[in-house]
Order: C-alpha cells, then structure tokens, then sequence
C-alpha cells in the first residue's frame, strides 16, 4: 500500500470509526468487547483491498454485517457475565429518560438471537428496505419480513416499557361509510 493510500484509510478509520462501532455494538447485542473485535477485523479485510474500494463505508459496514452473521451461524455460546456482588435491588429510577430507554433497549437487543437483532439493526437503525437486508442476509425477503416481525414481537415482550417512549402506529381508518361529493 502506499502513503497516499495509508493516509486515506488512516482518515476514513479517523472520520468513521466512532459510526462503525455504534452498529457493531447494536449488532453484538451491547458487548462492546466483541464490538470492537468485530470493527477491528472489519477494517483489516478492508485494508487489504483499500485500493480497489469505491465506496469505503458500505464496504466496511458489509463486512460488519456478513462477519456478525457468521458469528451467528457458528452459534456461538454468549459469555455469562461474572460479577463480585449482585446488583442492589430497590433503587430509584434514573430520571434520565434516554440514558434509560438505551439502556432498556440495549438489554432487550442482547436478549434476542443474534438473527434476530441483526435484523432489526439492519431494517431500522440503518434504515436499509427490506430487500437490501434480505442480499445483505443472502434470504428471500418474506423471510426478513416475518423475522423483523417475530423480533419486534420479543422485543415488546422483552420490554413493554419501551411502548411508552414513541407513538403507536396507528391503523388506516375502516370507515366506509357513504361519502357526499358535491359537483
């Protein structure tokens, strides 16, 4: 490689890096640790071909996507999280309601099978249609379809309290009632 395209990656890692660790955090279900390893091997395949990318950020966020699913078809067994003391129970509430909410989100993510939170990653924090995260997953679209549901399903069941924080969707009215036009 040479120092101009060093320079390029090293600006790209510099400028995007923080965005890149966001999605892989969500993708690994809030395990910063394996966000990191996974945002790391990420940019070391994309190094190695740096000079043929076109569009850098989608090539490494691809590569995010198709590694965090590998992980999950090899199945791999979640670490149990060891602690000296278990946590007091009977504290108030923090006040601070999207520190909160993240924070209830970023729990019930970690709980659902990592198909599932890819998913929903891919469908509404990357904002991505239907049929891209079906190529992106290499499944048919009513699959991505009836996955997104089941896991916006466990999701609510996992946190009821998140259906507080945005409004519901609402249902198109079924009024069919007679309508006058007048001319």
């Amino acid at each position: 490689m040479d120092a101009e395209a060093q320079e390029s990656f090293r600006e790209f890692v510099a400028g995007r890096s923080s965005a890149l660790l966001k999605t892989a955090v969500l993708l690994t279900g809030g395990d910063r640790h394996a966000a990191e390893d996974l945002l790391q091997n990420a940019l070391v395949k994309a190094v190695g071909r740096w000079h043929r990318i076109d569009e850098p950020e989608a090539y490494v966020r691809q590569i995010l996507y198709r590694q965090q699913i590998s992980r999950w078809r090899l199945k791999w067994r979640r670490r149990e999280v060891v602690v000296a003391e278990p946590p007091e129970g009977g504290q108030a509430p923090d006040t601070a309601g999207a520190a909160e909410t993240r924070m209830v989100l970023r729990t019930a993510l970690s709980r659902l099978t990592a198909r599932q939170r890819t998913v929903l990653v891919l469908r509404y924090f990357e904002d991505l249609p239907e049929a891209e995260v079906a190529r992106i997953l290499g499944c048919s679209v009513g699959t991505v379809r009836s996955t997104t549901h089941r896991s916006l399903a466990r999701l609510r069941e996992l946190a009821p309290e998140l259906a507080a924080v945005g409004p519901r969707p609402q249902r198109p009215s079924r009024d069919f009632s007679p309508v006058e036009v007048r001319s």
